[in-house]
């Protein structure tokens, strides 16, 4: 090989992984708890996550299942409503889709709500992906920390861990996992709290393909 073919240049940008935020991958809230993304978003340009707001506080730290370091939690409310966002750090990707946990993914186009009989199918990070239908709108649930309105009730099972996880109704955002009963063994039902009202509230814009 000849050498005066070869250079050496110093780098003047330090080298930084590139990572995406998919909906239903796992995450770690103060490397303790797992909860799941619900969809990518970004805010003014940057990229995040909204999520269950029982799954972290104003400040926590999330992190992927690598351990590396996603952003911290920007808004969180719950009881009363159960949502939150969390801000990504640089080197993240908001992805307009939603792991379907069978090696694929599902592109998010819109988050326009669909009614009661509708299809809907939720992916989170402990069951994967399972689907049913949607039962009841603007239903309210009482659970032990007080309250939560304004939940929409469906047939799909999940378990703890899913919290936060994708609801999705062909390729439209419906949702994040907020609880339920049961389980995916036996079945059961889950609420998921709606993503249009998240996405008003902290001036999120839905990230779309």
């Amino acid at each position: 090989m000849d050498r005066a073919l070869v250079r050496v240049e110093r780098a003047t940008a330090t080298p930084r992984p590139l990572a995406d935020l998919h909906g239903g991958d796992a995450y770690y809230i103060d490397n303790a708890a797992r909860c799941s993304i619900g969809f990518p978003v970004t805010q003014n340009g940057r990229p995040g996550f909204v999520s269950a707001g029982h799954c972290g506080q104003p400040g926590s730290n999330a992190t992927a299942s690598d351990g590396s370091s996603i952003g911290t939690f920007q808004g969180s409310t719950f009881p009363g409503n159960d949502y939150s966002w969390v801000q990504a750090g640089p080197g993240w990707t908001a992805q307009p889709q939603v792991n379907d946990y069978a090696g694929g993914a599902v592109t998010v186009a819109g988050s326009t709500e669909q009614p009661v009989g509708s299809s809907v199918c939720r992916s989170g990070s402990t069951t994967g992906w399972h689907c049913g239908t949607v039962e009841e709108v603007n239903a309210t649930v009482t659970c032990q920390e007080g309250s939560v309105y304004g939940v929409t009730r469906t047939s799909v099972c999940a378990e703890p861990g899913d919290s936060g996880g994708s609801f999705i109704s062909g390729n439209q955002a419906q949702g994040v996992t907020s609880g339920g009963s049961g389980d995916c063994t036996s079945g059961g039902e889950t609420y998921f709290q709606p993503v249009n009202p998240i996405l008003s509230a902290y001036g999120l814009t839905l990230a779309a393909g």
